[in-house]
């Protein structure tokens, strides 16, 4: 157990060190494939939950009881860009895997000479395969383990790359309280689109903590993301000091404070989980705010909501995030568990 440990620890160590700056290829990594992630606006990563779809974002979850479970969603960006996801789980005498594909269509462009004359359409795709594992040493600690082979294709020019993602997992006897740290996106391009495009992968290091209340029907969870790149607040390399034309004060070039740089870290999710059939969700994400929002009118910016409802044997998720003025991302999600329609045959 402390050799396994000691890996995970000199992975993310490793990892921190080669990945912090450069141009970043597969960032669709980074979106969110289910419409429970989407509900709240990010990876739930704290939660020991028996949902299918978590495991492709939390591979320590993977675990018996999602044998012969199915999850899909759907989603579409303002642009009409459009992503989903199949996950599944298989149970071998190695234990539990988790199989799953997710792609995203970007859609047809026109494409045309150097004079600006159509010459025909193309079309962008991203895609992966990939599958989690998870290994138990005892019911409050379990570290999980993915893989994934990433595709993209462009016009006439294609990539492909191997991405890790490790995890560890804390259960409170109680569960209620849990915590988990990982690494996400780790891993090298080993076909690039050119000879000199030097992509490397949309690398992550997360730390995340979640509590449910023992009485209520209320779960908290806080995300601290992107924590391998200290600085992951765009600044406009640019800018210069100006003047205030009233006062005629200097007005300096702004630099976030320690408590901005932060606050940039975080994301809040709350779920509303009752045992009836309707659950509620929300998130909130400070960097996608200050990122994205219209100074003038900012609106929900960063705000997400979703719900699921269950229906008989099936559960249907919805999830919308609000990134800007610009839209919203809309993603819905159809889960079901084979088990238990065999029991109603």
């Amino acid at each position: 157990m402390k050799s396994i440990i000691l890996f995970f620890l000199s992975i993310v160590f490793v990892a921190q060190a080669q990945y912090t700056h450069g141009n970043y290829a597969f960032t669709y990594l980074n979106q969110l494939n289910n419409a429970r992630s989407a509900a709240v606006g990010g990876r739930l990563y704290a939660i020991n939950d028996k949902d299918i779809c978590l495991t492709l974002d939390q591979p320590a979850l993977v675990q018996s009881a999602h044998a012969l479970q199915f999850h899909s969603s759907l989603g579409i960006l303002p642009s009409g860009v459009r992503y989903g996801m199949l996950v599944s789980a298989l149970k071998t005498k190695w234990g539990v895997f988790a199989p799953y594909v997710r792609y995203m269509n970007y859609g047809d462009f026109t494409q045309t000479d150097a004079n600006g004359q159509t010459t025909g359409t193309f079309n962008a795709l991203d895609y992966n395969i990939g599958s989690s594992y998870a290994y138990a040493p005892n019911p409050y600690f379990k570290l999980g383990a993915q893989l994934n082979l990433l595709g993209s294709q462009l016009q006439r020019y294609s990539a492909f790359a191997v991405a890790f993602h490790f995890s560890a997992l804390l259960v409170h006897p109680n569960e209620q309280f849990m915590a988990s740290v990982g690494l996400r996106n780790a891993g090298f391009v080993f076909k690039d689109y050119t000879a000199q495009s030097g992509s490397k992968l949309p690398m992550d290091i997360y730390g995340a903590v979640s509590y449910k209340l023992a009485h209520a029907p209320f779960r908290f969870s806080l995300v601290g993301h992107s924590l391998n790149t200290p600085q992951n607040i765009w600044l406009d390399p640019n800018a210069k000091e100006t003047l205030d034309p009233l006062t005629g004060d200097t007005i300096p070039v702004y630099v976030p404070n320690l408590g901005e740089k932060i606050a940039n870290h975080l994301h809040f999710q709350l779920e509303l989980v009752p045992k009836g059939a309707i659950q509620l969700r929300m998130g909130f994400d400070y960097n996608r705010r200050q990122q994205l929002k219209l100074n003038d009118f900012p609106g929900i910016a960063g705000f997400c909501f979703g719900t699921r409802i269950h229906v008989k044997r099936f559960d249907l998720d919805y999830g919308i995030q609000f990134y800007s003025k610009a839209g919203s991302i809309q993603t819905i999600g159809l889960s079901t568990d084979l088990k238990r329609l065999k029991k109603k045959v």
